[in-house]
């Protein structure tokens, strides 16, 4: 999944799929995080990277434009939306599993979820790090996304001011 994700980002033309097959990659790395019981990581590498940093990187891709026009009635793969509904499907049908065999663990537990101690379960250093990030150092975490948003602000407009001048 990983070098089929690599492989995509490198040979692609069109960067719009090029960034789709970053996501695969990414998604590739966050099934490796679970392979090895570092939950906590898989969830930082789907949220942050393939969620926030990828959109981002689409984001900048097309607000450059790609200047192609593109026929949306025609079909670039052949059963393309077919095979998305279905994977839709599938992916509702998972969601809506989860949900119930979730709701049933917690309803057999009765007063909640038995988390484990946060001194010295297996998730002590997750509970640390949030408890740190999230009292310690919330204001350094806040000041940062504000950062973040700032410069996207910043490049929109100095791309704005670019392409007026240069019209």
């Amino acid at each position: 999944m990983i070098l089929v994700g690599a492989v995509g980002v490198i040979v692609r033309k069109h960067p719009v799929h090029a960034a789709l097959s970053l996501v695969l990659t990414l998604f590739g790395v966050a099934v490796l995080f679970v392979a090895q019981e570092a939950h906590f990581l898989a969830a930082v590498q789907v949220i942050v990277y393939a969620g926030a940093i990828v959109v981002l990187f689409l984001f900048v891709i097309m607000l450059l434009g790609v200047d192609r026009v593109e026929n949306l009635r025609t079909e670039p793969l052949s059963g393309q939306r077919p095979l998305a509904v279905l994977a839709s499907l599938g992916l509702v049908a998972v969601l809506i599993t989860a949900i119930l065999r979730g709701n049933q663990i917690f309803n057999e537990r009765g007063t909640g979820l038995n988390l484990p101690d946060s001194q010295n379960g297996p998730d002590a250093n997750t509970v640390q790090l949030a408890e740190s990030i999230f009292s310690q150092y919330v204001v350094a975490f806040e000041v940062t996304s504000v950062l973040l948003v700032i410069a996207v602000v910043g490049t929109v407009l100095l791309t704005r001011r670019t392409r007026a001048a240069a019209e």
